[in-house]
């Protein structure tokens, strides 16, 4: 069988690699990025959506929010009818930020899918949205406390 976990891993951790290369004078650090991405995208989400849309766990997505707030990026704001909900925004810095990154993610895209057909690029977004759909049942489960069987 083709190690098809192996070859998206690597590609994922190249990619990330070079972005907290780049975004490093952004003073973003370690995968910082996609969290401010996510809240420009989903402006006034809550940290527990955001940490099921990223699949990270709670801890994890607290420390990087408290990065983003102390750096600038971003900004909680309490909810208006529930006052233990805080939802998050990007601040003009993080806006001006988000444009940059997107400008990297596009060409990151270009150069990933360079020499593929539009038919070949949606196989292959088509496949790789059936793994994740199939992984996210597996990371729901063990989120929860369970335990694989295998």
């Amino acid at each position: 069988m083709t190690e098809i976990l192996r070859e998206i891993g690597m590609i994922a951790r190249a990619l990330d690699s070079i972005s907290n290369i780049e975004f490093k004078e952004y003073d973003l650090t370690k995968g910082q990025y996609l969290y401010l991405v996510r809240i420009y995208e989903n402006p006034g989400i809550i940290q527990e959506k955001l940490s099921d849309m990223i699949k990270v766990d709670r801890t994890t997505v607290s420390r990087a929010l408290k990065k983003l707030e102390v750096n600038g990026f971003i900004e909680k704001k309490t909810d208006k009818t529930n006052k233990k909900i805080n939802k998050l925004f990007p601040t003009e810095k993080g806006e001006n930020t988000y444009h940059f990154i997107k400008r990297e993610h596009d060409y990151s895209n270009t150069v990933a899918l360079e020499g593929f057909s539009e038919e070949e690029m949606e196989i292959i977004s088509n496949l790789l949205q059936r793994v994740r759909k199939n992984i996210e049942k597996d990371w729901d489960f063990v989120k929860k406390g369970n335990k694989r069987n295998y």
